[in-house]
């Protein structure tokens, strides 16, 4: 069942889809259809009066020829063989003709939008491929992929010269007139968003698999090592190359190369690369089950393997990856957003047919481990991590929205485990566990009621506050020797970088309205100058921008929008309309900015992230 915000993102994405395809090919279609039929009549019309006017013809040979050119008109005549019209034919279809190009730019835009409406069966039938099994899924993607990136190029180069073709014509046939710049900036738009899907194409996205972590040796666990193997070995299938331990809320296996930091810096020196399988589990997580239930989640993870999981998404997940890094950039070039809706279409079919799968798997794998462990560790194992995992957000969500900077420890690990029993307790728990899907990086789980129907073990909702808040006398963390050494490094990194996001975001809140908040935001935002001719200067600053021409500066509240104006010759123009009208409707300042090309782009980002700060600190004050 699909929840009305989705109902409502599906059918963004499918209109948006529908008119990348078919708006742009449709309207060209739709005018070269329109020019010809005015052409023709207009090329009639200067015939009949010819023949009228021609002495040399009795009566009937005039009508006569009236009714021949009546049943050849002009563009009948350019698509045909016929000698007797070899010279009506060249005197009004000569190459590069105004008919001509109308007749040529028909068909191109016919055979595209029948070649669009095709590409559409395509990835229907493709999105149909991907529910069949695992290995129709991998061939519907990789098939998907290949055929939508020529599409897609293909579309900008087409659609790019439909829109530098019409933005003459539009002009020249209905006002009479044409307008170079317009041409040019259609051009050039076009010309951007080919060069910007070509290097996209050849662009490949870059992914670490980056987890903070630290490998857990066989010497360091022997005990919990040797219980993976034995239900490894149960099982059928290889058991992990290594155990990496965490404090995500989470456990997952995988075979994609992974890169492990304790410090949370996947470009640290102390970094490790591994490759093979992997199993992650996490430290506070397993404190909080007693040693059944997390066995039970153990071997739910070692089910993955068994099903070919961790391998399909080791093969699959690179490309995803990469279609992803291709689609965000066809977003994000702006020029290039008909080719993102394609891609976003087929992206949103391939995902329903992906979590289908995924949560069939997670049935197989819930059920594995109710036959190795018991139906009630692995439900009560569900209960506890998905408590854990909504109070940690609850935690972590609270501190992020105080509006004082952290300066000391945050002690979140034990912020969440101190207050969990009472966590349980609480309304927000109870709604938590009503709509509980557990975190994972790779996967996407079933909802927690229908994952107990599976294994044939219902708990009360009534039971879930005392599972919960159940404290195990002994769990597999203790295990681990120096396990609480790693999870204190572990909770410091973390912390380190929650308390650095934490204050970024507080330059964004700031006013500021004491020194020591206007130190921390200029820490973030410092005053931008730029050198203009003449030896005049504009700056972009927190407070609003210093124009070349006033000694004030312009607060940001007085700035409603902000429009750029790039020069092909001469000085930039910034259009800075205010909240006030004026005499002639809004009010507005035009700046004249004599500014290096060079520094255009920086000019322009420098001012919206400036202008963004302030609109964020005004909506938080």
């Amino acid at each position: 069942m699909t929840t009305p915000s989705l109902r409502n993102e599906l059918k963004t994405i499918v209109i948006s889809a529908l008119l990348a395809l078919f708006l742009l090919p449709g309207l060209t279609y739709l005018f070269t259809h329109h020019a010809q039929t005015v052409t023709d009549k207009e090329y009639l019309s200067e015939i009949n009066n010819g023949i009228s006017n021609d002495s040399s013809l009795s009566a009937a040979e005039k009508t006569s020829e009236k009714a021949f050119f009546a049943a050849n008109l002009a563009s009948t005549a350019c698509g045909s063989a016929d000698p007797d019209l070899s010279q009506y034919k060249a005197n009004v279809c000569a190459p590069y003709s105004d008919l001509w190009q109308f007749m040529l730019v028909e068909k191109i835009s016919l055979w595209t939008l029948i070649l669009s409406f095709l590409l559409l069966l395509v990835m229907a039938g493709l999105g149909a491929l991907a529910f069949a099994n695992r290995t129709a899924q991998y061939v519907s993607f990789v098939v998907g992929w290949r055929t939508l990136i020529v599409a897609s190029a293909l579309m900008i180069v087409v659609q790019g010269g439909f829109a530098t073709w019409l933005s003459y014509w539009l002009t020249a046939w209905y006002a009479h007139v044409y307008v170079v710049k317009l041409i040019l900036i259609v051009a050039i738009a076009a010309a951007m968003a080919i060069f910007a899907a070509l290097v996209a194409i050849f662009k490949r996205s870059t992914s670490d698999n980056f987890v903070q972590g630290e490998l857990i040796t066989v010497e360091q666990a022997p005990a919990l090592w040797a219980r993976i193997r034995e239900f490894a070995a149960k099982l059928g299938t290889p058991a992990p190359s290594q155990i990496v331990a965490g404090i995500d809320t989470n456990f997952f296996v995988t075979e994609t190369p992974l890169t492990i930091s304790a410090g949370g810096d996947a470009d640290a020196t102390a970094a490790k690369k591994t490759s093979g399988r992997a199993l992650f589990v996490s430290i506070p997580l397993l404190r909080i089950l007693d040693q059944n239930e997390a066995e039970a989640v153990l071997a739910h993870e070692l089910g993955h393997y068994v099903g070919g999981d961790t391998a399909n998404s080791a093969a699959l997940g690179p490309k995803i990856n990469q279609y992803d890094h291709y689609m965000q950039q066809m977003h994000d070039s702006g020029v290039t957003l008909p080719a993102f809706w394609l891609l976003r279409l087929y992206r949103v079919i391939f995902e329903f047919a992906l979590q289908k799968s995924t949560r069939e798997r997670e049935f197989i794998a819930d059920s594995t481990a109710a036959r190795l462990t018991s139906p009630q560790g692995i439900v009560h194992s569900l209960v506890k991590i998905s408590a854990y995992a909504s109070y940690r957000a609850e935690v972590e969500n609270k501190l992020f929205e105080q509006n004082e900077q952290h300066t000391g420890a945050l002690d979140v690990g034990h912020r969440v485990a101190n207050g969990l029993a009472a966590f349980s307790q609480s309304a927000a728990f109870t709604q938590a566990m009503q709509e509980s899907n557990v975190p994972h990086p790779f996967d996407s789980h079933p909802p927690l009621l229908e994952r107990m129907r599976n294994v044939g073990y219902a708990l009360d909702a009534a039971h879930f506050p005392a599972v919960a808040a159940n404290v195990p006398i002994a769990s597999w963390a203790d295990a681990i020797e120096g396990g609480r050494a790693i999870e204190a490094r572990l909770w410091h990194a973390f912390e380190a970088r929650f308390a650095k996001a934490h204050e970024e975001t507080l330059a964004y809140r700031y006013e500021p309205s004491t020194e020591i908040e206007r130190e921390l935001v200029l820490r973030y935002f410092p005053p931008v100058a730029f050198a203009l001719k003449k030896n005049q200067m504009f700056e972009v600053n927190y407070a609003g921008l210093k124009l070349p021409t006033a000694a004030e500066t312009l607060s940001w509240d007085s700035v409603k929008n902000l429009i750029y104006d790039d020069a092909t010759l001469g000085s930039d123009v910034l259009k800075i309309e205010h909240p006030e009208k004026g005499w002639l409707g809004q009010k507005t300042t035009k700046v004249t900015l004599s500014i290096a090309r060079k520094e255009r782009d920086q000019v322009k980002e420098t001012m919206a992230k400036y202008w963004q700060r302030h609109q964020i600190m005004r909506a938080k004050g």
